[in-house]
């Protein structure tokens, strides 16, 4: 929905700054770093960002899967035995200490999510412009 929603609006900026009567000012970048080669390190920071998520994915399916067999492994200890309970205790505990880690993973994966938005509403509203900006100077 906000992909769309970004794309929209990069489509508007698209149909509206070409009908500017005054060319935009280029804003003050660093002398060093050529505009061309921003989105393009911004893309890599993007991609870079995507592959840490989608580790940090595999890992929390991973542990899933540890909790879950965990789980299945308790529940059939529980089945044979009641008085077992005891000495499962710091299986418990362990349990619930990855089930927290798996909170934790989760939270940090709504971040990097974020994150990765945030970025590519840079990318969008202000890269795309300065790069128009940018060809109208150059190209006139």
């Amino acid at each position: 929905m906000l992909l769309l929603l970004l794309i929209l609006l990069l489509l508007l900026l698209q149909i509206l700054l070409p009908l500017l009567p005054v060319p935009l000012p280029l804003p003050l970048l660093p002398v060093s770093l050529p505009l061309p080669l921003l989105p393009s390190l911004l893309l890599l920071l993007l991609l870079l960002l995507l592959l840490l998520l989608l580790l940090l994915l595999l890992l929390l399916l991973l542990l899933l899967l540890l909790l879950l067999l965990l789980l299945l492994l308790l529940l059939l200890l529980l089945l044979q035995q009641l008085l077992i309970l005891l000495l499962l205790l710091p299986l418990l505990l362990i349990l619930l200490l990855l089930l927290l880690l798996l909170l934790q993973l989760l939270l940090l994966l709504q971040l990097l999510l974020l994150l990765h938005q945030l970025l590519l509403l840079l990318l969008l509203v202000v890269l795309v412009p300065l790069l128009h900006c940018y060809c109208y100077y150059y190209y006139s």
